[in-house]
Formats: structure tokens, sequence, C-alpha cells
């Protein structure tokens, strides 16, 4: 399984910025793909992963209303679309995809598969 996340970078508060996870038609299909993250000093949390396979679509409440994840089969990619971005949301970001959604409300612990971390950073 390959992720390959870009995107990212540096925005004020209120912005917006929009992550993409490139991967394969056989892991959209068969993973549940998403989004982590890690803050310095703060435990790594589950932002929000679809999963074609189990037809769910989930968010954490602290982006519920202001991130949106979306699917381009065409393309293979798992997007997170970020607005109303603000500093607390400051953080290294990861693409996941594993078996279940379950694991993204348990903080990614044995996750099956990662991408590389991109950096966003919100001033205020």
């Amino acid at each position: 399984v390959q992720l390959q996340a870009y995107g990212g970078g540096s925005v004020q508060a209120g912005g917006s910025l929009r992550l993409s996870c490139a991967t394969d038609e056989w892991t959209l299909n068969h993973y549940a793909v998403g989004w982590f993250r890690q803050a310095p000093g703060k435990e790594r949390e589950g932002l929000a992963c679809i999963s074609i396979m189990e037809g769910i679509t989930w968010y954490d409440d602290s982006v519920k209303g202001r991130f949106t994840i979306s699917t381009d089969n065409g393309k293979n990619t798992v997007s997170l679309q970020m607005d109303r971005l603000n500093s607390e949301d400051t953080a290294v970001y990861y693409c996941a995809a594993h078996r279940s959604t379950v694991v993204w409300i348990d903080g990614g612990a044995g996750v099956n598969y990662w991408g590389k971390g991109t950096q966003v950073t919100v001033s205020s």
C-alpha cells in the first residue's frame, strides 16, 4: 500500500488548506483511508476517514463542520479540505490506511499503513 500525502503549508487563522493523499484503487476499495495529526507535546489524534468498503465517513468532533474529507476515485485520492483553521490546528498531518475506521477513534494505534507527514502551520 502506497500513501503519498501532499498539500499543507502555512496559513493565517481563518484561512483554508487542502491536503491530499494519493493511493491506488485497490487500497481505496479495501481500506479506510484518512488523516491523523500530531501537534508538539500532544498525542496523535484521528481527524477524519472514509471507507468505501464500509460505507462510512467519520469526523472527530474537533473538526466536524470545518473539515471535509472526500475521495476522487478517478485520481485515487483522498482529500481533506480544512476551513476556518485556527492555531490549534497546527500540527504534522499524516495520511493513513487501515482495515477499519475504528482505529481513527483510538488515536491510530496499530494502523496498517502510514504516509509521510506534512506540516500545517496556522498563525494567529
